[in-house]
């Protein structure tokens, strides 16, 4: 199995962009560093320190696989393995501070609570808006961080989605 590696690279007065390579293929996303700056910092000193390197997409949410849920979504999401010791959580930027929304293709920290978002993400399969400040997917309203978007790959990030689940679970995952 190939494991989920990022590797970021920087072009001048331009955003930073990684490329997430899978089994599957490449997904390249653009960072926003200016408009999200403390999620995008933290997103990419996991990709720095590379412990995304050994890290996997987890989890396919389809429509069809959350039944306890009133507010569907469509979203893969990925983290670092789960043996390796991560950073200190951060606080959570709003979209209703940033302006950046839950689109298809953005890139969002998972999290529990408000100031709760460590390595995990998720892309957007098709606008998530109910991700957003104020969206009823989680009963605090208080949304999810989003952080960056795909640029190039969203026939990959499609095809993890589609790949085989056990309840929200990737079998296999892909990475390692």
């Amino acid at each position: 199995m190939i494991p989920l590696l990022l590797a970021a690279f920087f072009m001048a007065q331009e955003l930073p962009r990684v490329v997430i390579e899978t089994e599957m293929g490449a997904i390249e996303a653009e960072i926003e560093v200016n408009r999200a700056p403390l999620t995008a910092a933290n997103f990419l000193k996991y990709v720095d320190e590379k412990l995304y390197d050994v890290g996997s997409f987890h989890r396919s949410v389809k429509l069809d696989n959350q039944p306890d849920n009133l507010v569907k979504i469509e979203v893969i999401q990925a983290g670092r393995r789960r043996d390796t010791k991560g950073f200190a959580p951060i606080p959570l930027e709003r979209t209703s501070v940033t302006g950046l929304t839950h689109e298809s293709g953005a890139l969002s920290m998972a999290r529990n609570g408000p100031d709760t978002a460590t390595s995990d993400f998720s892309i957007m399969i098709g606008d998530q808006h109910e991700l957003d400040f104020g969206g009823k997917r989680n009963p605090d309203g208080q949304g999810f961080a989003v952080f960056g978007r795909v640029v190039a790959g969203m026939d990959v990030v499609k095809k993890i989605q589609a790949a085989p689940v056990t309840a929200q679970r990737l079998t296999p995952r892909f990475g390692s």
